[in-house]
């Protein structure tokens, strides 16, 4: 598990500096933050998650405390007035990496930030990651 962990966080890393693009799927043209999220996952594992932040929630197994995120996890807060409407993907220390919004570039945040920690809606493990 550890191995396929630390290439989604090196992949993720990999891209820091992308510009964001709403609706952006490859890091030529942007990336939004799922967009970001899905493209890591499918070129470094072969796995495809679903499109949209929302549907990414329902993906995988749910951790309750974030005391219990690992490397890989999906993070995901409400930025829209919805539950699940901003994703990213946790690096370890406290630390996110992610495609925050229009005019912005994809980079690394605290979790602890007090922007993101009062919008924190919870977090997934995916099976890909589980698995071998």
């Amino acid at each position: 598990m550890a191995t396929k962990a630390s290439n989604v966080v090196a992949s993720a890393l990999n891209m820091i500096g992308v510009r964001y693009r709403w609706g952006g799927n490859t890091p030529d043209s942007g990336l939004d933050c799922s967009g970001f999220v899905r493209y890591v996952y499918q070129n470094t594992l072969g796995f495809t998650l679903p499109r949209r932040a929302v549907d990414m929630s329902r993906v995988g197994e749910k951790i309750i405390k974030v005391t219990d995120l690992k490397p890989g996890d999906l993070v995901f807060f409400n930025t829209m007035r919805r539950t699940f409407s901003h994703v990213g993907i946790y690096i370890g220390d406290n630390k996110f990496v992610h495609s925050p919004s229009t005019g912005n570039n994809i980079r690394v945040d605290a979790l602890n930030n007090r922007y993101w920690e009062k919008r924190y809606t919870g977090a997934r493990r995916i099976e890909a990651l589980l698995a071998g």
